[in-house]
Order: C-alpha cells, then sequence, then structure tokens
C-alpha cells in the first residue's frame, strides 16, 4: 500500500507557480523516491526499518541533492509521525525546547510520535546538539539530522551513539535522468502543463552537469524551460539553451568542508605517486569549483619540502616561483604556472628524509631534556667568555681538508644521533655519498 505524504490540498499548494519545480516535484511515496538504493532496496537497513514500523535517531550524510530531506518527510509519513522541520542556521536552544516539549504533548495526548528533522545539523554547536540528548534517549522525539559535512567532525559523539549514521550517495546519472524525464511529463506538479520538450541527449546533458544532484538538475530543466519559452524555437529545450542556462558546472565543492579535504588529498598524493595527469586533473577540479590558487600554490610549496627534499631542491625554488608567478598574473593566465609547478613535482625525484628527520628531531626536542649547547661550539665574544672555556677546542672546518672536521655538535645525551638519512634518489644519492665517507671519517 502506497502511503501519500501530502494530502490533497497541499499537493494543490506545491503546483503554485511560486514554489520552484525541485519543491513540487518531490517524491510523495516512497516508490517514487528514486536513488540511494543501497538504503531502500529489498533487504537493505532502512527498507527493514520501514517495514517493521521503528525507525531510531538517523544521520543523513550526503551531498546535496540526494534527497536528504524528502527521504526524512517519507520516513515520517511511513510510520504516521508529525514530522517538524528545524533548520540549525535559524533556531537555538530556546527553539529546541519550545519543539520538544510540543512533541511531549503529541506524544502524551495523541500517542503520535515526531520526527524532528534537523537540517544542516553539523552547523549546531556542542551545547545546542547536547539540548537533543535526554530527548532522543527517552523516546521523545526521533532525531533525523541531515549533514553534508562529516559527521565523526562535525556531530558530537553522545549524539552519534544514540543515531545510526546512513550515507547518502550522488545520484547516478541515469537516475537523474528519471527524475528529469518525470518532471518534464508531469502535468500536475512538473512541467508537463507548459508544453516544454526536451530530447533524451538534451535531459542527459542536464544530468551530467548536475554532478548527483538533483536539485540541481531540476533547476536547471526549469530555467531552460524559461529560457526556451522565450527564444525562436518556442518550448523547445535545447543544448545551446541548457548551456546558456547553465553558464558552468555545478561541482561539489566546500571550502572549508571535508570535500575541499578530499581533494587537496588526491592532488597531494597523485604528486607523492608520481603521476603528471592525475595531479594536473585534480589540480584543474580544485580552481574550477573555486579553491583560492593561492591555498594550492602553498600546499605546493609544502610538498616541495616534504616528499621531493633534496632530491631536487630545484621544487622547493619553483614552487615559490609558481606562487608568485600567480601572485602576478591572476587567473587564469597564472594557473598555467601551477600546472607547471605540479607537472615538474609529479616527475621529480621523491624523498621525504627531510621530513622523517626532521620530525625526529622534533621529537627529541619535545622528549629530552633542554640540554645546554657545548662549549666548544659556542661563541665567545668576550674575555669572561673565554675564560668559561666558551669556544675552547672549536675546530675551524675550514683550516681541515674538504672543509670537514670531525667533531661533536649535539648535547652529551644525543651524541651519536643520527636524523636525515639521504636516499639513492636523485641529488640526495650525491648528498649520502657525502655523508657516508663524513660519518665515518676519523677525527682530526
Amino acid at each position: 500500500m502506497t502511503l501519500e505524504l501530502f494530502p490533497k490540498e497541499s499537493a494543490s499548494q506545491a503546483t503554485k507557480k511560486a514554489a520552484p519545480l525541485a519543491d513540487r516535484m518531490r517524491p510523495r511515496s516512497l516508490e517514487e523516491f528514486v536513488g540511494q538504493a543501497h538504503l531502500l532496496g529489498e533487504g537493505k537497513v532502512l527498507r527493514i526499518a520501514l517495514a517493521q514500523g521503528e525507525i531510531p535517531s538517523l544521520i543523513f550524510w550526503g551531498p546535496p541533492g540526494t534527497g536528504k530531506t524528502s527521504l526524512a518527510m517519507l520516513i515520517a509519513s511511513h510510520v504516521q509521525a508529525a514530522f517538524v522541520p528545524f533548520s540549525a542556521v535559524t533556531a537555538g536552544i530556546k527553539e529546541i525546547k519550545e519543539v520538544v516539549a510540543e512533541a511531549d504533548r503529541r506524544l502524551r495526548g495523541a500517542g503520535q510520535r515526531t520526527v524532528l528533522f534537523v537540517d544542516e545539523i553539523h552547523r549546531f554547536n556542542k551545547a545546542q546538539q547536547d539540548a537533543f540528548l535526554p530527548h532522543v534517549e527517552h523516546g521523545t522525539i526521533t532525531l533525523i539530522g541531515a549533514t553534508t559535512e562529516n559527521p565523526s567532525f562535525e556531530v558530537i559523539a553522545p549524539l552519534l551513539s544514540r543515531a545510526k549514521v546512513l550515507v547518502l550517495q550522488p545520484l547516478s546519472e541515469p537516475e537523474v535522468g528519471q527524475i528529469l524525464s518525470h518532471a518534464l511529463a508531469d502535468a500536475e506538479r512538473g512541467l508537463g502543463r507548459t508544453g516544454a520538450q526536451a530530447a533524451p541527449e538534451v535531459l542527459e546533458a542536464i544530468a551530467r552537469w548536475a554532478n548527483g544532484d538533483a536539485r540541481a538538475a531540476l533547476n536547471l530543466l526549469e530555467l531552460s524551460a524559461r529560457l526556451a519559452a522565450a527564444g525562436p524555437e518556442s518550448d523547445v529545450i535545447t543544448l545551446a539553451v541548457v548551456q546558456e542556462a547553465a553558464q558552468h558546472k555545478s561541482l561539489l565543492y566546500d571550502k572549508a568542508g571535508e570535500e575541499h579535504y578530499n581533494l587537496i588529498s588526491a592532488l597531494h598524493k597523485s604528486l607523492r605517486g608520481s603521476d603528471p595527469d592525475a595531479a594536473l586533473y585534480w589540480l584543474a577540479r580544485m580552481l574550477a569549483s573555486g579553491e583560492d590558487p593561492l591555498y594550492i600554490a602553498r600546499r605546493l610549496v609544502r610538498f616541495a619540502s616534504e616528499d621531493i627534499g633534496n632530491a631536487d631542491p630545484r621544487a622547493l625554488t619553483l614552487a615559490v616561483a609558481a606562487k608568485d608567478a600567480y601572485h602576478f598574473l591572476g587567473s587564469p593566465e597564472g594557473e598555467l604556472a601551477l600546472a607547471q609547478c605540479v607537472t615538474y613535482m609529479a616527475t621529480a625525484p621523491k624523498s621525504n628524509a627531510v621530513y622523517v628527520a626532521f620530525g625526529a628531531a622534533q621529537s627529541d626536542v619535545a622528549s629530552a631534556p633542554a640540554e645546554p649547547v657545548p662549549l666548544h661550539i659556542r661563541n665567545a665574544p668576550t674575555a669572561l667568555m673565554k675564560e668559561l672555556g666558551y669556544a675552547d677546542g672549536y675546530k675551524y672546518a675550514h683550516d681541515y681538508d674538504a672543509a670537514y672536521v670531525q667533531q661533536e655538535y649535539l648535547p652529551e645525551r644525543l651524541r651519536g644521533r643520527v636524523y636525515y638519512r639521504p636516499t639513492d634518489r636523485g641529488l640526495e644519492a650525491e648528498i649520502k655519498k657525502r655523508l657516508a665517507v663524513w660519518r665515518r671519517k676519523p677525527g682530526a
């Protein structure tokens, strides 16, 4: 049996011209819902919970336009619970208390459960999230939170332990195409009554552009239909019309969120793995998504020291030069300097010996006592310092063959410690040979 989400009068209201197409086309039943088969398919976790009529508190984690809000509404309808939307952007603890009090009255009076849907739950601070805990624990509300951010970082642990996290995936192009076709044909809520037409390849182009976001796809379809209605081929949505409406491709990105770190990680690992093609792709993705090019430049400077180091010291010079070039030229011209830097670093010999050595030295600084500088390598600019033994016994390297003499420079407790171990790659191979001679050469 299909449970309808909206009563007739509500469905009528949804067809008003003022309502965006994406809002009008929200699925009215689970049968109309498209996507997320890994949650709603036969034998899957959410399908089983719905069949049993027992819905735990949930956190929906996924990118925009994947159905988080619609699915929460359908769940509430399916279990015949009151659906109360709540925005983390505009509400605070006072509003939480009011909503919970009403949910308690509803449960005690009519025995009806309340699904409290919290959009952008990651925007709540710790105190606000804490306010939900006792009411979730006592069953006063069934909390369904929606977030585009990783709940591990943005939702407090006590709340995570009381809710099940469900990951929603970006919709596939065929799934987005199915939603578009339905919207184009639907005369009650969609564009069917307008006479708008679009060939299959046009809908496929919109689905590709949307990048798994059904809301973005429907918004583009609606805008394209309006442009087509005003054009020479009235009501025919062509690829040219879609391109005019789109202007640029929508890419999932949040410069403060997880996708920001996912993409810079992909770029960094492609460089470390010596794959210039993948590195160029991730660079282009980040730039097209609106990332600050100077942030990328800073990461390239870091990479030059961390993953190339002395295997090719020119990498650091080039990274700083690429940063300066972008700063001088701006976009789009300066982006080519970043691309040049990326390809150079991807194909350069790799060494993390400096990174490892510095980390080991930092560890000793943190764990070992801060011993005094050995007397023989201290400066002695005054007579008193000379009397106290400062600089006594210091061997001036330039007085010896090859400007090298073996003597201790580390504090007593760290004598003989070796931090830097060059690799056999690039220039470090020569550095390794030089150090090998110096480290075994007897003192003079």
